[in-house]
């Protein structure tokens, strides 16, 4: 009983160690299972916060690109306004331009004084650079004395005495190496002294000329030689400053019997006013979209540029003429195109006008309308310059010809043209109703004049603009007067005729011009003639005043 119950009490004692044991695995297992939800719990948070950072960091990310975004689209967007704007301004510069092309030019003096251009030698100071330095020669060298030991060591004295010789045989030597390359030098600075000399001599040689032939052209324009009026004029309008895409290439000749300069000027075709208003930037659609300007303004601006060219061409011509030489100045003003049916180059005369000094020097240019301004002068404009509507020149440059400009020369009586002053008075009659006939009127001669010129009386057949013409030539040596010009309009007027023709052999001068401007009066000087019978007659003729010649009825008004 006893060992049975010992027995039992063991058992019971291993059961309750058992659930002791068990209890605390139990309680073990439940801390590892805190313990595993407490890191499994802060796992979550550290994943729940890393997520949260990333989708923060996302956030930032988007917000940082769509600003990034945000700030090139508005830098490329002001970049392309900033364009837009640039050529707009391009633009109103262009149209500036146009607007402002007399005004632009009052401000200036167009005058050019001859002694101003010539130049300056230039005459650089002599340089000789390394050759100016010379090498200091080579110094003698002599071995150190021997000591007072040294002397009594056997051979020293021949030693010594050998060393004395090398060190003079090397000196000699270096010297004459020396006299050598000191000589070079200063050969090549003999050389090149004479070269700089030659080339002084040489530009002053050049100045000189120069100087001389600016003295000589000043001689020239100041003796009133044509071709050197051409010249100086010529140097004055091509000092004029255009836009580069302007034409500038001018024609001149000048008539001294009438003391007239005729510009034959080439103006800027109508393409050049631009088409487009303006230019604007679209953000919605990423372009730039224009405006066109309407055609009217850019025909009315043309317009206005054409006005404004002509009358800064006068402008500039008569303010240079400081020694006096134009009375006249004609102007005619053409632009170059194709013609678009053809295809073949033409040159429209768009606007002509002819003025004298005396009138043109009154005007207050700063403030007038140039196209006012222009009618006021008689000036012809085509209506629509942009369609190339011509105009007729009140001088055909081609007219103006140069045989009847030119001194006679010494080889003048080897000239077989002939000579329109030698031929008998009926023969010269037939020959200006010949010549008239010939450029298609119906010319009748009348009568010889009483100041022994040709009077016809024609008739241009063309509708509307034909009529009858009364035609006067007068074989002048002297200007043709004023008269002569107020007594061919009174004739037109007492005949009823369409139009009048005064031809002469001579000139005009401003006053005469100044009568016919705005009448129905054509005045055809000398060179005129010329022209006119080689163009419609192929009569190469010369106009060469006899010595003996008198006008016969010389008019005593100023011409």
């Amino acid at each position: 009983m006893t060992r049975r119950s010992g027995l039992l009490q063991a058992l019971v004692q291993a059961q309750r160690e058992a659930q002791r044991r068990q209890a605390a695995q139990l309680r073990s297992l439940e801390q590892v299972q805190r313990r595993q939800i407490t890191q499994l719990r802060s796992l979550e948070k550290k994943q729940e916060k890393s997520k949260k950072d990333a989708e923060k960091a996302q956030k930032d990310y988007e917000r940082a690109r769509i600003a990034n975004q945000k700030e090139q689209e508005k830098l490329y967007a002001q970049s392309r306004i900033a364009q837009v704007q640039w050529q707009n301004a391009q633009l109103d510069q262009q149209v500036s331009l146009f607007e402002h092309l007399l005004k632009s030019a009052l401000s200036t003096d167009p005058y050019i004084d001859l002694q101003t251009l010539k130049q300056a030698p230039n005459l650089p100071p002599f340089n000789p650079g390394p050759l100016a330095i010379a090498v200091a020669p080579p110094q003698p060298y002599r071995p150190p004395e021997q000591n007072s030991l040294q002397k009594f060591l056997p051979g020293a004295k021949e030693k010594y005495a050998q060393e004395v010789v090398q060190a003079q045989d090397m000196y000699r030597a270096q010297m004459a190496a020396y006299m050598a390359r000191e000589n070079a030098r200063q050969q090549a600075l003999v050389q090149m002294k004479a070269k700089y000399e030659q080339q002084i001599i040489e530009e002053r040689r050049r100045v000189a000329q120069q100087h001389a032939e600016i003295d000589e052209f000043q001689k020239s324009l100041l003796s009133g030689s044509p071709e050197s009026i051409v010249d100086y004029f010529s140097m004055v309008l091509a000092s004029s400053s255009y836009p580069d895409n302007f034409p500038q290439h001018p024609k001149l000749a000048y008539v001294p019997e009438s003391r007239q300069l005729v510009v034959e000027y080439d103006l800027p075709p109508f393409e050049l006013i631009p088409e487009i208003a303006s230019y604007k930037y679209v953000k919605s659609k990423d372009s730039v979209t224009t405006t066109a300007r309407p055609l009217a303004q850019r025909k009315a601006l043309y317009v206005s540029a054409i006005a404004q060219i002509t009358l800064r061409t006068l402008y500039e011509l008569f303010k240079a003429d400081r020694l006096k030489q134009l009375d006249t100045v004609a102007f005619n003003g053409y632009t170059s195109s194709v013609n678009k049916g053809t295809g073949h180059a033409i040159r429209t005369c768009l606007i002509t006008v002819r003025t004298s000094r005396d009138v043109f020097t009154g005007l207050n240019l700063s403030q007038v309308d140039p196209q006012v301004c222009l009618a006021t002068l008689n000036a012809s404009i085509s209506k629509s310059p942009a369609e190339l509507i011509p105009v007729r020149p009140v001088m055909d440059f081609n007219m103006v010809d140069p045989r009847f400009i030119e001194e006679i020369d010494v080889l003048s009586g080897l000239d077989q043209r002939p000579n329109l002053m030698e031929l008998t008075p009926s023969e010269f009659e037939s020959l200006i109703t010949n010549l008239f006939q010939k450029m298609g009127l119906e010319a009748r001669q009348t009568q010889a004049s009483r100041d022994g010129g040709v009077d016809c009386v024609a008739f241009d057949p063309r509708p509307i603009f034909g009529g009858k013409v009364v035609i006067q030539a007068k074989r002048y040596k002297h200007t043709v007067g004023v008269s002569a010009v107020r007594d061919l309009y009174g004739t037109v007027q007492n005949e009823g005729a369409s139009k009048g023709i005064l031809v002469t052999t001579s000139g005009y001068g401003k006053a005469s011009f100044e009568f016919a401007e705005g009448k129905p009066l054509e005045l055809l000087s000398g060179s005129n003639l010329l022209y006119l019978l080689k163009e419609y007659a192929s009569l190469d003729a010369k106009i060469q005043m006899p010595e003996s010649w008198q006008d016969p009825q010389p008019d005593r008004e100023e011409g």
